[in-house]
């Protein structure tokens, strides 16, 4: 990647994944949601959520019936730690490594781990390096 500012919070409003064992993702995500201090927003029998991340049962009324299939998803980490404790917490909870926490060459500084989930989606945590933020987050109100 050939640049020096990145933009997040724009492009994506959610993305929800239909899983296959609803008890096998909350089981791995959450420990993962906690390490990264994002709350849960939301649970009920066939689904939870946690900011722009909506993951149903199969048979969720949302779901049809049909799996999603496998995706690439990158949470933002705040520093290296975070990332490592992601990784342990990941292994821990059901998921598969699927690239061990360390720098890869896509940048400088960018430090990420890569999981696999119990549907075979790739989860990875990624730390920027040291940057300067515009804000936390992007606040909504209606």
């Amino acid at each position: 990647m050939d640049t020096a500012q990145l933009h997040r919070g724009r492009l994506i409003d959610h993305i929800q994944l239909i899983v296959a064992n609803l008890s096998a993702s909350r089981a791995f995500y959450l420990p993962l949601l906690e390490v990264l201090e994002i709350p849960i927003g939301g649970e009920a029998d066939g689904y939870f959520w946690a900011d722009e991340l909506f993951i149903s049962s199969r048979d969720s009324d949302a779901a049809l019936g049909e799996l999603t299939g496998r995706h690439h998803l990158a949470f933002q980490a705040k520093d290296r730690a975070t990332v490592d404790a992601f990784h342990s917490a990941g292994i821990a909870n059901g998921g598969t490594d699927n690239g061990k926490p360390g720098e890869r060459s896509y940048h400088r500084g960018y430090y990420a781990a890569f999981l696999l989930d119990p549907d075979g989606n790739n989860i990875e945590a990624v730390y920027h390096g040291p940057a300067n933020r515009s804000a936390r987050s992007v606040v909504v109100d209606f």
